[in-house]
């Protein structure tokens, strides 16, 4: 008798081909802007053969195209088609939205909204604020949660075993001098963020940049997403972001989160 049956009905339901297909597409980055057969099927650890049945295939269907001249192959802008589709149907953006861009007019600061995936937050929605930042952070741009105001900010909702979990999974690099790496450490940290409810940035992820986030709470009360205003160093202390930044986010995320709370 089998004793493991549903591994092997998950196996039998997973399509490689398709694994394959999207190996391809993410593989490709800042690093490897165009790239050829070689190079496709070095970075996804694909044979040759299997990186030709996969671009040919995305190729024909609009996602990559090839460079007339140095044969090389690029992603094309039909790609942002799929995340985008996530940003429509992603009800809490719709929800946010409007209380991020009135964060960002009353602090005169860039607001953004970020989801966690794994040990990672996504950027989901931003405003841009009228004051200068020197660090640009599209939508989709993912930074890690143990070092930045939001990841902190949704880790501290967590049981803390659960967070601990998280950041023992996580890559703990000094992203600058000013990085916290020691998982302890870590943990204090968030334990200071669920009590203020707000967690901080110092300079952790790139120099010169602060933030103030927030966690968003949903009906079950689970964190599902973080709001955050960067706060650059040339512009703020961490005291003074506190003390005017800081209420100001916790507001701005409740109101979210008790918006959503009235959704089905």
């Amino acid at each position: 008798m089998n004793e493991h049956p549903q591994p092997e009905v998950a196996d039998a339901l997973f399509n490689q081909s398709l694994e394959k297909g999207l190996a391809v597409l993410r593989a490709f980055d800042a690093r490897r802007r165009t790239m050829t057969l070689a190079d496709v099927a070095e970075a996804t650890a694909i044979t040759k053969s299997s990186a030709q049945r996969m671009i040919y295939t995305l190729e024909m269907l609009g996602y990559v195209k090839k460079h007339p001249t140095t044969r090389r192959y690029q992603l094309t802008p039909k790609v942002m088609e799929i995340g985008y589709n996530y940003l429509e149907a992603d009800t809490l953006v719709d929800v946010a939205n409007p209380f991020l861009a009135e964060l960002a007019n009353t602090t005169g600061e860039t607001t953004n909204m970020t989801e966690p995936y794994e040990s990672q937050m996504v950027y989901v929605a931003r405003f841009v604020g009228h004051q200068f930042i020197p660090i640009h952070m599209p939508i989709g741009s993912r930074i890690p949660m143990y070092c930045t105001g939001s990841g902190r900010a949704y880790l501290s909702t967590l049981a803390a075993a659960e967070a601990r979990t998280v950041l023992q999974s996580s890559q703990l690099t000094a992203r600058t001098p000013h990085t916290r790496t020691d998982i302890d450490e870590l943990m204090a940290l968030l334990a200071t963020a669920r009590e203020k409810g707000y967690a901080c940035n110092n300079e952790e992820l790139f120099l010169g940049d602060m933030t103030i986030a927030a966690p968003i709470i949903s009906n079950q009360g689970v964190a599902v997403a973080a709001v955050h205003v960067v706060t650059p160093t040339s512009r703020w202390t961490l005291a003074e972001a506190e003390k005017k930044i800081g209420p100001l986010v916790l507001e701005c995320a409740r109101s979210i989160s008790n918006s959503i709370r009235t959704l089905t």
